[in-house]
């Protein structure tokens, strides 16, 4: 793998083998240059045989908990459509499982390419880096994958199995239940693997900005004749390698366009059905699972916040940029040197062409505008399904006393 020569990769490195063993993404291994080549046809084929052992598992446990829903939905008398959304967000897991996985199969070389320009940028941008005495951070690539993936890896895991077990239907099966939390461990993984390669690209935009910035205060403190030029030609590597990470991000875009869609579907999707059930089992006095409930519905909508909100920051990073470009511009110096002055005003030009935009094959973009529309949206049907429910309910007791009635009448 790159991580050979690539210490932000190297950083991710534990992160991405984790995911790995959920079958979310190739084994870093797979990467390694070092690696005879019979060697990892081996591995890959292996990995092949484990990625179709899950998702036979994947397919089984959704066919036991569709049987397992309709008995509980006969139960309960709810023949609206709790059967339709319920069938639907069971056969939406198969469907992510079976992306994911053929996602991966597919984009194996994309990603091998995006590793490599991982690498090759941060190779660049450290070696223009050291004119300026190196970078220093406190709050470092390490400590935002720890925060960002490595915690709510963990709080996943955890959580996922505490808030979810009590609602799996009663005539489920204690080995089909364990399964079961396992695949939806997995689903919400997706996100934090989406995280680790977005504050990748984060991580090479700060860098990029601290250059920008040293060159700046170079400028502002400007003293030598002979150093102009070799400014002027930062900043023009800068340009260019700035012009590389968007398409890098693109790049990472596409890789997770099918993946991200599925799962925001999936989740929201998964709290109306959450609420519905929520509505059908209020009347008992008895159910213990409603503050499970709205654990579930926070699990999941948090899930989706962290993939907006690391997306913003990237962003917002990116965005900054032209600010300091415009900055040096106003600077003194550049009104006497005509190369720097055009230089700048090549660099602002791309930042106007190059929007740096986080979507999912154009069908919505990941940021937080998206993030309140969603949440709106899923209030809104919030609200609807439980005018529903009302209503529903009071023809139900209607239609008891209207029979309990007519039969002391008789």
């Amino acid at each position: 793998m790159e991580v050979n020569r690539s210490r932000l990769l190297t950083t991710a490195r534990p992160y991405l083998q984790v995911l790995s063993l959920f079958g979310l993404t190739p084994p870093p291994v797979f990467f390694t240059r070092t690696l005879h080549k019979r060697h990892r046809g081996y591995l890959i084929a292996g990995f092949i045989f484990y990625l179709i052992g899950i998702l036979l598992v994947v397919f089984y446990e959704c066919y036991a908990n569709i049987i397992a829903l309709h008995q509980e939905i006969e139960q309960f008398h709810s023949e609206d459509f709790s059967k339709v959304m319920g069938r639907t967000q069971k056969v939406l897991v198969v469907t992510i499982a079976t992306c994911n996985q053929l996602n991966m199969l597919l984009n194996f070389r994309r990603l091998y390419r995006i590793y490599q320009d991982v690498a090759d940028l941060e190779l660049q941008i450290d070696k223009n880096l050291k004119g300026f005495g190196g970078r220093r951070y406190w709050w470092s690539f390490r400590y935002r994958l720890a925060l960002f993936v490595g915690l709510w890896i963990v709080l996943i895991i955890s959580l996922v199995p505490r808030l979810t077990i009590r609602r799996l239907a009663p005539l489920l099966h204690w080995a089909n239940k364990i399964a079961t939390e396992i695949i939806l461990i997995t689903l919400q993984l997706k996100v934090p693997e989406y995280c680790v390669f977005v504050l990748l690209i984060y991580e090479l935009i700060l860098r990029l900005k601290h250059i920008l910035e040293q060159i700046q205060v170079e400028l502002e403190n400007f003293n030598s004749r002979e150093r102009i030029q070799e400014l002027c030609v930062l900043l023009k590597n800068n340009q260019l390698l700035v012009g590389k990470t968007w398409r890098l991000a693109g790049e990472i875009g596409s890789y997770f366009t099918l993946s991200m869609t599925l799962l925001f579907l999936y989740n929201g999707l998964t709290i109306l059905h959450v609420v519905n059930w929520a509505l059908i089992k209020s009347i008992n006095p008895n159910d213990c699972c409603q503050y499970s409930r709205i654990g579930v519905s926070l699990l999941l909508t948090i899930n989706i916040f962290l993939a907006c909100l690391s997306s913003e920051f990237c962003i917002k990073a990116y965005n900054s940029i032209p600010q300091i470009l415009h900055q040096i511009y106003c600077l003194p110096v550049a009104e006497d040197y005509p190369m720097l002055k055009m230089g700048l005003r090549e660099y602002s030009l791309q930042m106007q062409n190059l929007k740096l935009v986080f979507t999912c094959g154009g069908f919505f973009d990941i940021n937080l505008k998206y993030f309140g529309g969603m949440v709106v949206t899923i209030f809104g049907y919030i609200i609807i399904l439980i005018q529903f429910k009302i209503q529903v309910f009071a023809q139900s007791k209607y239609f008891e006393s209207h029979n309990i009635s007519e039969m002391y009448n008789e």
